[in-house]
């Protein structure tokens, strides 16, 4: 199986907007197509309410005819065109797809953050997990939000195996940014959130990355837009990732990062597995 994930940072920006940034991001669509994943995860969709429109089903449906969708969205009382997540699965998949409450602080329940598909022999789950945000002011959610998700996960594995994948928001060690030296009291990469994510490990999940690469140096998945030459320098962050279920690591084949050319922001990330 190969799946694709990718944080687009407004969906609806991609489909809709003809600013070079919205153009970039439908040349990165276009790539992911003609990759013929059996399932596209895709995190921070920024759709309203209600989903796509009639316009975005009509523009995603040009893009992956052979795909058939399923989308979660932020909701009241949390705020609106936030957030977001959506799979995009083969049409001759079958799988059931469910919309995940973890009892984490209010809102993020409510702002579409967790989906879910089940298939007959495993779980494919979509996450995209809050930032701790400016000043750390919503570290300690954060910190309860990543308990809530472990246990999750946990529940999951305890029926059938787990894969795991989108923006988990943390760059889990020394290696995974370009200066840690300089970022210790950054959101995402405090001492709480990557003791948060080797807890989440240590419950039976696998960073596919690392058992595949290893101690590689320099390798990312996100570059801030803020700085023009973030992604020149590559001065980057490895934020997103694929966990799957100790169990089945052995069986993961790739597990990489997809060129987005000059697009800034999140790249995104592809797994092969053979289950």
């Amino acid at each position: 199986m190969k799946i694709i994930s990718w944080n687009i940072d407004s969906l609806n920006a991609a489909l809709t907007s003809d600013s070079n940034r919205a153009i970039l991001s439908r040349e990165v669509l276009i790539k992911l197509n003609a990759l013929q994943a059996d399932v596209i995860a895709i995190q921070e969709t920024k759709l309203s309410a209600k989903g796509p429109t009639k316009k975005h089903k009509k523009v995603i449906e040009e893009l992956f005819p052979n795909y058939q969708i399923a989308w979660r969205s932020s909701q009241e009382p949390a705020r609106k065109g936030y957030a977001g997540t959506m799979f995009m699965y083969k049409k001759d998949l079958k799988a059931e797809v469910s919309y995940p409450e973890i009892s984490c602080p209010h809102p993020m329940d409510y702002e579409g953050r967790i989906m879910t598909l089940e298939f007959a022999d495993f779980y494919l789950t979509n996450v995209y997990t809050p930032n701790a945000g400016s000043e750390l002011k919503r570290l300690e959610d954060r910190q309860n939000w990543d308990e809530k998700y472990a246990d999750y996960l946990v529940c999951l594995d305890q029926v059938k195996p787990v894969i795991a994948t989108g923006d988990f928001n943390v760059a889990h060690k020394e290696i995974d940014l370009a200066h840690p030296d300089r970022n210790h009291f950054s959101a995402g990469f405090t001492d709480e959130e990557r003791q948060g994510f080797t807890n989440l490990l240590n419950k039976g999940f696998t960073d596919t990355f690392r058992h595949l690469h290893g101690p590689v140096e320099g390798v990312y998945t996100w570059w801030a837009q803020r700085v023009r030459t973030s992604k020149q320098n590559n001065s980057g962050w490895r934020i997103d990732y694929f966990l799957v279920s100790d169990r089945i690591a052995d069986k993961v084949q790739r597990s990489e990062m997809i060129d987005s050319g000059e697009r800034q922001d999140h790249t995104p990330i592809l797994l092969e597995i053979d289950l």
